[in-house]
C-alpha cells in the first residue's frame, strides 16, 4: 500500500488512520481488538488518540482508549507494526491539562504506562495553552524527545497565528517543529481549513491529519433526514448538515458513488486523500464490517471529473 511521510520527518503511514475517540466509549474492549487486529491486516498502520479519549463517557476518567490500544498492543506484539498518534493538553482533571513543561512531562509518562510502550511516534498538542509560553512548551518537547520519549511532534486546535508562532520560534531557537497538523476537515467543513490553515501546512511541508472526515458519519449517507437522527449516538451531531448544502454534497456523493461502485464514505475519504497535503483522513468503525467499508476508500482513485464534481458542490 502507498505510504506518506509524515512532514520532513522519517515516520512513514498508511494514508488512513483510525480513530481511536470510539475505544472505551462505543467499542468496548474486546471489539477494540478486533477491530485494531483487521486495520493492521488490512495493511495500515496509523492509530490516532488522545489522553482524554474518553473521558465524555459517563463513568469514565479519560485514558480509556490509550489503555485498549495498550493492552492491544502487550497482547498483540505489534509495536513495530502501527504508529501511535496520541495528544496532551485537553483537560483530564483542574490540574491535568495545558501545555506546561512540567505538566508533558507527566502526561507523557502517564500515556506511556497506558500504551505500555517506552516510545510515542507522534504526540500532538491537542489544545493550545495561552497561559504557558510557546517556548516552554517547545523546550519541553524538546527534553522528550532527546529523552527517547517521543519520535515527533503535531499540532491540533491551534489558532493559524499561534500555530505560525510556533513555527518560527521552533525554527529560531532549534526546537523540534509540528510536523503535522490536526484539523476539523472533510467535504462539508471546508472553508476553515481551506483558507486559514492549508497556505501555512503548504508553505511550510506539513502533514495533515484530518479529524471529523467524515462530518460525524453525516457523509456516509445514513443521515438524510431528521428521523434518520436516532441511529446512533452521534446523531445529534449531524442535525446540522441537514440542509440545501448538505444535500446537494450528498447527491453528488450519490453520483460518484454509483460510478465507482463504492458508499458514499469510500468516497468522501477518497476525496479527502486526493488533496493536496492531506496525509491520512482519520476515520472511526466500530464493527469490522464498517472498517473494511472505510478501508476500500484507498482503492479509490477518483479522476478528475469526479472531484470536480464534489468540490463544486460542497462549495461554500
Amino acid at each position: 500500500m502507498e505510504k506518506r511521510t509524515i512532514g520532513s520527518s522519517e515516520l512513514s503511514v498508511a494514508p488512513l488512520a483510525f480513530g481511536g475517540n470510539v475505544f472505551g466509549w462505543t467499542a468496548n474492549e474486546l471489539t477494540s481488538f478486533q477491530l485494531l487486529d483487521a486495520f493492521v491486516d488490512a495493511g495500515f498502520n496509523l492509530i490516532d488518540t488522545a489522553d482524554v479519549y474518553s473521558r465524555w463517557v459517563p463513568g469514565n476518567q479519560g485514558g480509556e482508549s490509550e489503555t485498549i490500544i495498550g493492552n492491544w498492543l502487550k497482547r498483540s506484539g505489534k509495536r513495530d507494526q502501527v504508529i501511535i498518534a496520541t495528544k496532551l493538553g485537553g483537560e483530564l482533571a483542574p490540574d491535568k491539562k495545558g501545555l506546561s513543561k512540567e505538566y508533558l512531562k507527566r502526561a507523557v509518562d502517564a500515556s506511556l504506562q497506558r500504551l505500555q510502550t517506552d516510545y510515542i511516534d507522534l504526540y500532538q498538542s491537542h489544545y493550545d495553552d495561552l497561559d504557558t509560553p510557546i517556548e516552554e512548551t517547545l523546550n519541553g518537547f524538546d527534553k522528550l524527545i532527546k529523552e527517547g520519549k517521543v519520535r515527533v511532534i503535531g499540532a491540533s486546535n491551534f489558532t493559524p497565528e499561534r500555530l505560525v508562532e510556533s513555527l518560527k520560534i521552533s525554527e529560531k531557537l532549534g526546537y523540534p517543529i509540528y510536523q503535522s497538523l490536526q484539523p476539523e476537515y472533510n467535504l462539508y467543513d471546508r472553508e476553515k481549513y481551506e483558507t486559514l490553515y492549508e497556505p501555512i501546512v503548504q508553505q511550510n511541508g506539513m502533514s495533515v491529519i484530518s479529524y471529523f472526515s467524515l462530518a460525524s458519519g453525516f457523509l456516509t449517507g445514513k443521515y438524510r433526514s431528521e428521523t434518520d437522527l436516532s441511529k446512533s449516538p452521534r446523531g445529534q451531531g449531524v442535525k446540522k448538515y441537514l440542509n440545501n448544502r448538505g444535500f446537494a454534497i450528498l447527491k453528488a456523493l450519490d453520483e460518484v458513488a454509483e460510478q465507482y461502485n463504492a458508499t458514499p464514505a469510500e468516497v468522501s475519504l477518497a476525496w479527502l486523500m486526493a488533496r493536496p497535503g492531506l496525509t491520512a483522513p482519520i476515520a472511526s468503525a466500530t464493527s469490522v464490517d464498517q472498517l473494511h467499508d472505510i478501508a476500500k476508500a484507498t482503492e479509490v482513485k477518483l479522476d478528475k471529473s469526479a472531484i470536480d464534481k464534489l468540490t463544486t458542490a460542497s462549495v461554500w
